[in-house]
């Protein structure tokens, strides 16, 4: 079970497709989130991008823990396809994505 959110995770999603309008949005909503939220967002991309499987999710979580060296917000702010990545992450743990976002932006 996870400790973040599937509401946070796809709020996430959502600023990242508005990058160029809501960087500092998004920067200070990652920088509130605690530490084991972060390393399991970060976990989460990692699992949209193919970098872990969906089944390797703790471990996924530990390397995230154990490897953040730069704060989380400039690690994945500067990581290509974010939003795309996190989408795909949800996908992957059997999270509906639609349904997700649709809670964030009142659909």
């Amino acid at each position: 079970m996870l400790e973040i959110s599937n509401r946070k995770v796809a709020q996430v999603a959502v600023m990242a497709r508005e990058l160029d309008r809501a960087e500092g949005e998004l920067r200070a909503f990652i920088d509130r989130l605690g530490m084991d939220e972060q390393a399991e967002l970060t976990a989460i991309m990692w699992i949209g991008r193919g970098s872990f499987e969906a089944e390797e999710l703790g471990e996924a979580i530990e390397t995230a823990k154990r490897e953040a060296t730069t704060p989380t917000a400039d690690y994945l702010i500067g990581t290509p396809h974010l939003a795309d990545n996190i989408e795909a992450g949800l996908e992957a743990l059997g999270v509906d994505v639609h349904e997700a976002e649709g809670d964030v932006i009142g659909r």
